[in-house]
């Protein structure tokens, strides 16, 4: 049970900071705010945690690319599309392939209940995304780019699921947030120039504010998954997606309607079976 509450807990401070970073009306100097934050509070669990144990820095690598990867994919079908569109489709692609990944090639069991729930939490996910949506050309592009960013997803949540159980949570979240965290607003220099930087207050506390958020709810998920099988918590961690379906509705004007909240049930049976298994 204290594993379900913390995974939901996650949830929430994932849908937060992915509004915050919608929020944010320039999106690439947001991400570069919010890269910064938690770059600098990576570097102070790296100066207090300490160099990571010997054989482990493929798997820091391999997090930071896949990071990357699926920041630029976030980045692009959130400019491209509605956040209550595109953030359950980027979310909701990563539950099945972690399931299908953790049992073929990681060998870990799961319990049918599991199992179902899994299911359970990706189909009403998807609904959520697809339920009266159109698609033209643009729409198209952004569902592609969210369908990428949830691969990225899947891939870097297998990594981080096999790298904690080698070195200490704290040291691993340091180092990973730390150098992608400072190479996201380098990057986005050298892309704009310094002209990118100069925002609104709000903007840029929004920003700052979203990159601690975010660590927060990594960290979270991160030491749930040392004690959780990794296809139970990738879909648990998914179900950030009704908390981006509320606030889009609420904040951003955008709609849910009665069928998203039969999806949204749908979801909620799928936490249910997973927490009573």
């Amino acid at each position: 049970m204290l594993v379900l509450m913390v995974v939901l807990g996650a949830a929430v401070l994932h849908a937060t900071w992915n509004a915050m970073a919608h929020g944010v009306p320039d999106r690439l100097a947001g991400f570069a705010l919010l890269g910064l934050s938690s770059g600098v509070v990576g570097l102070v669990a790296v100066v207090i945690s300490g160099p990571p144990p010997a054989g482990t820095w493929p798997y820091i690598a391999a997090s930071i690319v896949l990071h990357c990867v699926y920041y630029t994919g976030l980045l692009a079908s959130y400019q491209l599309g509605q956040f209550s569109q595109m953030y359950p489709l980027a979310r909701g692609t990563s539950p099945w392939v972690v399931a299908v990944v953790s049992i073929v090639v990681l060998h870990q069991s799961l319990a049918a209940a599991e199992l179902a729930g899994v299911l359970l939490i990706s189909a009403g996910l998807i609904g959520l995304v697809f339920i009266g949506r159109t698609a033209g050309r643009t729409q198209t592009v952004a569902l592609l780019a969210a369908v990428g960013t949830g691969l990225a997803i899947a891939a870097y949540t297998v990594v981080d699921g096999i790298a904690v159980h080698k070195m200490p949570v704290t040291t691993y979240m340091g180092w990973v947030f730390m150098i992608q965290g400072f190479l996201v607003p380098v990057a986005t220099l050298c892309w704009r120039g310094p002209s990118v930087f100069p925002q609104p207050r709000s903007a840029v506390l929004t920003g700052l504010g979203g990159g601690i958020v975010s660590m927060a709810a990594y960290g979270l998920v991160l030491w749930a998954q040392t004690r959780g099988t990794l296809a139970a918590i990738a879909a648990l961690r998914e179900t950030s997606i009704i908390f981006g379906a509320i606030i889009g509705a609420i904040f951003f004007g955008e709609r849910f309607g009665p069928r998203r909240a039969i999806a949204a049930a749908v979801v909620v049976a799928g936490i249910v079976l997973i927490s009573t298994s």
